[in-house]
């Protein structure tokens, strides 16, 4: 009998519960999508450019926060995209390949004008099917001149050329056959520098309409049988800094109508030599305040120069001395592929690693602030905001 109540009661209280549960909730407010403005720009925001070996069409570039340790937004870099930021800090120039099929069908080039503020694209201009399809592992395959008028786009056919535009025209002004040297290291004040397989660069001034002026070939400043250097060199406030495989530095200057090259110097004492080697993406960054150069620096051997970077060594460009030794948990986060200093005289270091991971470490004392286990699929070039 206390079961029959027991089930009574259940029965009983069924449908008032079937009622509730069938009661008409109230509507939810609607969502409108909308574009919201970044807010002030800091010294230690950074460009994080994915270059994805597993999605090639897919690539992005995003902005971080390194203070606070967050994205803030992206845009979309298409195929084996390049990167650049307006010397004025108000746009960013992204050129891509976007083929009609996804993967395949009609080839199209094109360079693509973001409002740095709301990460909105702006305007396009489509360019000949010829630009050079490299990875963004260094700032100089697309790179506005020094006052912001015209954007060199490196070209690779196998032959080589930088193709001129005009920002204001949004217009192609020309095509400069660089003769077998690539790149485009921007110097005051139409004038660029191209590193050439013979050890040289090719250094051309463009005159007020976009074209050719002059042009003259360096010395060698390297030898190229014997320690070639990374085409992955460094910007500095007179010119660029390279690497060799070994770990010579060889600083250049593109102040003057022709490139001048400072004495070399080493990154390894006589007995590292051979054994302790610069390597990565991007395994350079520098700091102009503090005169620091960082190096991704791993073990190996000939060839072994893409290998990722297990310490980051940091240097005193001024007394080539080095001042820290920096390890990279590589079991915990992967080798570092890629560096970038920001350019206060606070500054922080962002290290990429062959995992997708980001390390934010404080620049003058090697400690993480900030670790993202993944971010993107491999993020090989980054570079700062104006």
């Amino acid at each position: 009998m206390r079961l029959g109540r027991i089930g009574a009661v259940l029965i009983a209280c069924l449908p008032a519960a079937s009622l509730a549960a069938t009661a008409v909730s109230p509507p939810l407010a609607p969502e409108h999508i909308g574009i919201e403005k970044l807010p002030h720009r800091s010294a230690h925001w950074a460009y994080l450019l994915d270059v994805s070996w597993s999605n090639y069409i897919d690539e992005r570039v995003y902005v971080y926060d390194g203070d606070a340790g967050r994205l803030l937004g992206m845009m979309d870099l298409g195929y084996y995209g390049n990167f650049a930021e307006s010397p004025d800090g108000k746009t960013s120039a992204l050129a891509a390949t976007y083929w009609s099929r996804g993967g395949h069908g009609t080839r199209t080039e094109v360079v693509e004008w973001y409002d740095n503020e709301t990460l909105k694209p702006r305007g396009e201009l489509v360019l000949p099917a010829k630009r050079a399809q490299v990875g963004a592992i260094t700032p100089f395959n697309l790179a506005y001149s020094a006052d912001g008028k015209f954007l060199y786009s490196t070209n690779l056919t196998p032959a080589s050329s930088v193709s001129v535009i005009d920002i204001a025209k949004n217009s192609v002004t020309t095509e400069i056959d660089t003769d077998g040297c690539v790149q485009a290291i921007p110097s005051a004040p139409h004038r660029f520098s191209a590193i050439c397989e013979n050890g040289r660069l090719l250094t051309v001034s463009v005159d007020e309409t976009g074209h050719e002026a002059s042009r003259s070939v360096s010395d060698a400043f390297f030898d190229v049988d014997k320690d070639p250097v990374f085409v992955q060199s460094v910007q500095t406030p007179v010119g660029a800094t390279f690497v060799s495989f070994l770990g010579d530095v060889h600083a250049v200057d593109l102040t003057g109508d022709r490139p001048t090259f400072a004495p070399i110097w080493s990154l390894v004492s006589a007995s590292e030599r051979g054994h302790w080697r610069p390597g990565g993406q991007e395994m350079l960054a520098f700091n102009a305040p503090l005169n620091r150069l960082y190096v991704l620096m791993h073990r190996g051997g000939d060839g072994s120069h893409k290998e990722a970077g297990n310490e980051v060594w940091v240097f005193d460009t001024v007394t080539h001395k080095r001042l820290s030794r920096w390890p990279i948990n590589v079991t915990q986060h992967g080798g570092g592929i890629a560096l970038l200093a920001t350019r206060d005289a606070q500054p922080l270091l962002y290290v990429a690693t062959d995992r997708s991971a980001l390390l934010v470490l404080d620049a003058r004392s090697g400690r993480v602030l900030h670790t993202e286990a993944k971010l993107g699929q491999s993020l090989w070039y980054m570079q700062n905001p104006s």
